[in-house]
């Protein structure tokens, strides 16, 4: 459906219907109606996605449709509504565009939100996009042999190889309606089978070679539904937080588990945190995940593209 007003900016809303369990498409017109109260000048376009790869192109279109600012309008926005896969569908439509995204909260993990400071309340989150309030941030770029034959993809959250990406891929195959439960049920089931990997590393041109239970690259702090994986980073230094966990026992690494949630595991002697601009990460048996979703085999590159990205958000 498309409600146009004036001759303003267009405002373009994609919104997976199913996300939180139909969530998201009993609360649209409440959204809708928000918005059109608090932005009569903008034309507000709303589609309904049929399928993943169809919200891909509606984000994809409305950012090349987008007209720069003039004097007499704002630019042109983008406002995806869902879990995080919407999120990361907005994050690679926008990023390196003056085209500002706004999220709306309405799946089950809501990472990316949590660590930008947009909030998880459909109605807050949805007054922050009204309001207009907008900062540019920092993306992660990954590029190496990414799923689906991408050149690159820009990440929001992190980019998981070793124990978590396990964990994260399995947790996606799930059917039942597990929601956020889901990653902590996995991450308890494949403990039981995970040994550490041997990784081959480079740190801003530095060479490292060692095990480890898991490598994360982060551009903001949270996974796995509020999992506190980099819990200093920052989406604006500048800077990539990579998290490591060295090899520990399994009684340890469930131990630590609870932690991740409040980010007190980084204090255990096992974990070590380093901050970088660029990292390349290869090893023997991994894969990596990205933002929740598969991003490819290794070896990966992940760099740090400083505000590379408009987004609505609490004022910061």
């Amino acid at each position: 459906m498309a409600l146009r007003r004036f001759d303003g900016p267009t405002m373009t809303v994609v919104v997976n219907p199913k996300a939180g369990r139909g969530r998201a498409a009993r609360v649209l017109p409440k959204v809708v109606a928000q918005l059109v109260a608090a932005r009569p000048d903008a034309h507000l376009q709303v589609h309904q996605a049929t399928s993943f790869d169809d919200a891909r192109l509606r984000t994809i279109q409305a950012v090349e449709r987008a007209r720069p600012g003039r004097p007499d309008h704002d630019t042109d926005s983008l406002v995806v509504m869902g879990g995080d896969g919407m999120a990361h569908l907005g994050v690679n439509a926008c990023a390196g565009t003056d085209v500002r995204l706004g999220i709306i909260p309405a799946g089950t993990g809501n990472d990316f939100c949590r660590g930008v400071g947009i909030p998880l309340s459909v109605p807050a989150a949805t007054r922050v996009i009204a309001e207009g309030r907008s900062d540019r941030i920092d993306v992660n770029l990954a590029t190496g042999r990414l799923a689906d034959g991408a050149e690159f993809r820009h990440i929001g959250c992190t980019v998981s190889t070793g124990y978590d990406a396990k964990v994260n891929r399995r947790a996606n195959a799930i059917t039942l309606p597990l929601g956020a439960l889901a990653y902590g049920y996995v991450a308890l089931t494949e403990l039981a089978r995970f040994d550490p990997l041997q990784y081959r590393i480079s740190i801003d041109g530095e060479q490292w070679e060692l095990p480890a239970m898991l490598v994360g690259v982060s551009n903001s702090a949270y996974i796995g539904g509020g999992m506190q994986i980099a819990p200093g980073a920052d989406v604006t230094d500048g800077l990539l937080d990579v998290t490591i966990i060295h090899p520990v026992s399994r009684a340890t690494l469930l131990r630590l588990m609870p932690t991740l949630y409040t980010g007190k595991f980084i204090n255990d002697p096992a974990v070590e945190q380093v901050r970088a601009r660029e990292v390349v990460i290869d090893g023997d048996d991994m894969f990596a995940m990205a933002d929740g979703e598969l991003l490819g085999e290794v070896p990966v590159t992940v760099a740090v593209r400083p505000q590379h990205l408009s987004i609505y958000r609490k004022g910061h």
